[in-house]
């Protein structure tokens, strides 16, 4: 091999390298930026499904509002209206209300939710899921239940079982949120259970357990029970 064949090849050698790495260095780039898309995706994926559970919760009072005599329906959404608009006023602003229009379509009662809003004067009416984003939807739904629970008309007892309640709301509320669920116990004397990952909500129960997940196997870890056997004894 002579001088300058060596010399070519070492040149395309080190090219070689050079374009190695810039491909390699190019791949971790969008490797890392899939995995972002795909955290991304995920978190959507969750909020899309809230928003649907949401609309259900809110069909399945509609649904409710309309099976029943038009003087029933007027206890119940009187009912409704009052809870959940304390419940709103005691987390938000005093300001706020709850209100349930129910209108006949086509011969059936049909009922439409709204947020009622007074500044200064100036009253503003919006649907739900256009006050103030998702965190105002969460409590709306969270008083709903409750409210379909306590005014069915229906004994039923047992405790009030919650998946992640509030998970919207910030942190400037969330602690109105963990006392309105105790007068909730208090008031209808009935048990909350929930499942969730807010500290301030957690700290506000009586008895609470942290899950941890280790190598497939989940812990479980008894955080806070002193309060509840001394109420106990």
């Amino acid at each position: 091999m002579t001088d300058n064949n060596y010399l070519e090849y070492k040149l395309n050698l080190q090219r070689i390298k050079s374009d190695y790495e810039s491909l390699k260095n190019y791949y971790y780039k969008q490797k890392g930026r899939k995995e972002q898309l795909v955290e991304q995706k995920s978190k959507l994926e969750y909020l899309l499904q809230r928003s649907l559970d949401n609309i259900d919760l809110l069909e399945k009072v509609r649904i409710l509002l309309g099976r029943v005599s038009e003087y029933a329906r007027e206890q119940a959404r009187a009912q409704i209206e009052s809870l959940v608009t304390n419940c709103l006023q005691y987390i938000f602003d005093a300001n706020l209300e709850f209100c349930i229009e129910i209108n006949e379509v086509r011969g059936r009662p049909e009922a439409e939710f709204f947020v009622v809003s007074n500044h200064a004067g100036q009253v503003i009416k919006t649907k739900p899921q256009d006050a103030r984003g998702g965190g105002i939807i969460d409590v709306i739904s969270l008083a709903i239940r409750i409210a379909m629970l306590e005014s069915s008309g229906e004994e039923i007892k047992g405790p009030v079982i919650l998946d992640e309640p509030a998970k919207h709301v910030s942190d400037d509320y969330i602690v109105q949120v963990a006392e309105f669920l105790k007068q909730v116990t208090s008031m209808f004397n009935r048990q909350v259970i929930m499942v969730t990952h807010n500290k301030h909500l957690s700290e506000m129960a009586d008895r609470w357990y942290k899950v941890e997940m280790v190598n497939g196997v989940s812990f479980v870890t008894n955080v806070k029970d002193e309060e509840f056997f001394n109420n106990e004894n």
